[in-house]
């Protein structure tokens, strides 16, 4: 451990937001010896860790999902507080470069080969587009300008000033779940309402109740709830009510701030300064919820109404995969609790964990006594389950599935970022080039045991992953800890399988310009 001490204003600080001292110490050694990488064995593709579902299966598998969600076991969980400034990066670079964007401006952009200057002419002449549109041509009239006029006569910067800043929707500000992504003939949504949409379609139970639950940033918990509470009503003419909970990052959950010098980093006032540690974080969240099956799945992957059965499809798909995985895990893990379980019942669980749950069992164990097998069984059955859906790879930037040897020298499943690859070895880079496949962040999960109480899911992370990123705090660099991804090494000892699924069920907005792709338009 690290030979630092804080003094009593340090400790009361830590102390307030609910974290140990000694752990905010072992944060300081992690920013000095680093995390290790992830040690890839090969790529998961079809039939090697990758499974796929055959359609004539999905009338099974929906049917078994369906019954369980009837009985209330579903809910539906969002991670929801990341900010719309990402999505219009490009928009707040080119108002804050240029003080006035006139129309010569448009036009010597169209024959610029620079790709921001494209896309700031593509944003100018497609705007009607938008979902949005109406509500920024609204605001603007509210102020007395005129959106079409200032269009004619190539005036944007106001349009821009509306669009990003308090003075108009301050869209820049706003928690992208709060940003209209689709519009239909009579109304448009937020990517919030197209969520309680999806949760009418896969997560209703028997008497019409869907369960969603928001995690979404302190500073705009007050904004969402008043906004959701507004809208709900309109998705309840259906006879559908909403069971619509949030959480927000716990304050226990940030991280130290440390300089490049790996000394604790404080603020001008001395006081030390702590950062959210990424999604990661929200495994506390998804813990407290104490659920049964949860879908995950991000705020900004939605589709309009025209997209939205076969996406919902594969959903319950997932679900009916679970579900029946579930039954057998349940029934084999009865049998191992006790002690009557012969050699043929041993083989037949062990064959399950191997084919099914891809458990690869060490040669020690293999020649193990049937008492040492029985128990190593039950310890990697008995854990939370997940679902994963996995689509082919074409290039978006984010984590995927792979065979990573374990600690014990096995190998397992799981979801790995580029952050945790040692690209410098080019036996690792060139494993993690070979992926075939994409993590969109597609979950059904079950966290509840087989006598049906809720797992602790903070005992089956891997605490050894994580990255470490440089930030900018008032103009000074400081080093950011962030935690284990939360499908990545928050999930990293859960009983993991990988189902293909089409790529309609991946169609996330990163940038406002994604809005525009035809998966996003509604006609």
């Amino acid at each position: 451990m690290v030979a630092l001490s804080f003094d009593y204003t340090d400790t009361e600080q830590i102390k307030a937001r609910g974290i140990d001292p000694e752990t905010v110490k072992s944060q300081i050694e992690i920013f000095k010896r680093g995390f290790p990488f992830s040690k890839l064995v090969r790529p998961c593709k079809l039939e090697d860790g990758i499974k796929s579902v055959q359609k004539n299966d999905f009338e099974r598998l929906i049917t078994k999902y369906s019954r369980a969600a009837s009985t209330s076991r579903a809910i539906k969980f969002v991670p929801s507080s990341g900010a719309a400034s990402r999505m219009f990066k490009l928009l707040l670079s080119m108002n804050s470069r240029h003080s006035q964007i006139d129309e010569k401006y448009l036009f010597d952009l169209a024959k610029n080969e620079d790709s921001e200057n494209r896309d700031f002419a593509k944003f100018i002449n497609e705007i009607k587009r938008f979902a949005f549109y109406d509500d920024l041509k609204s605001v603007m009239s509210v102020n007395g300008l005129d959106i079409e006029f200032l269009i004619s006569l190539g005036k944007y910067k106001k349009i821009l000033d509306c669009l990003l800043n308090s003075e108009g929707l301050n869209y820049a500000d706003l928690p992208k779940g709060l940003i209209k992504f689709h519009s239909y003939e009579d109304n448009s949504r937020t990517a919030f309402e197209e969520h309680l949409v999806e949760a009418a379609a896969y997560v209703l139970d028997k008497n019409r109740v869907a369960r969603v639950h928001f995690t979404v940033s302190e500073e705009h918990k007050d904004t969402i709830r008043s906004y959701i509470e507004e809208v709900k009503s309109l998705y309840e003419e259906t006879g559908v009510r909403y069971e619509i909970t949030f959480s927000t990052q716990k304050g226990s959950t940030e991280t130290l701030a440390v300089d490049l010098d790996n000394k604790p980093f404080r603020d001008n006032d001395g006081r030390l300064v702590f950062r959210p540690a990424g999604h990661g974080a929200l495994l506390e969240n998804l813990n407290d919820l104490r659920a049964d099956i949860v879908f995950i799945k991000n705020i900004d992957n939605v589709v309009p109404d025209r997209l939205k059965q076969e996406s919902n499809t594969h959903k319950k798909v997932l679900g009916g995969y679970l579900v029946e995985l579930q039954e057998k895990l349940f029934g084999y893990l009865e049998s191992l609790s006790g002690n009557n379980v012969n050699d043929r019942l041993l083989e037949e669980i062990s064959d399950f964990a191997r084919n099914e749950l891809s458990i690869v069992q060490s040669e020690a164990v293999e020649k193990g006594s049937k008492k040492e097998r029985r128990e190593f069984l039950f310890s990697r059955l008995n854990r939370p389950l997940r679902v994963c859906g996995m689509v082919r790879n074409l290039g978006d930037p984010g984590g995927g599935p792979f065979w990573a040897e374990d600690g014990d020298n096995t190998v397992s499943l799981q979801i790995v970022e580029s952050s945790q690859v040692d690209i410098k070895s080019s036996e690792q880079a060139s494993i993690w080039r070979a992926s075939t496949h994409f993590n969109p962040v597609d979950l059904v999960c079950g966290v509840r045991d087989y006598l049906g109480e809720p797992f602790d899911l903070s005992n089956y992370s891997d605490p050894n992953t994580g990255f470490i990123s440089v930030k900018s705090y008032d103009g000074r660099e400081v080093k950011a800890l962030e935690l284990p991804g939360l499908w990545n090494g928050g999930m990293a000892n859960w009983n993991t399988v990988f189902i293909e699924t089409p790529l309609v069920t991946f169609n996330p907005v990163k940038t406002v310009f994604d809005l525009l792709k035809e998966e996003h338009q509604c006609w």
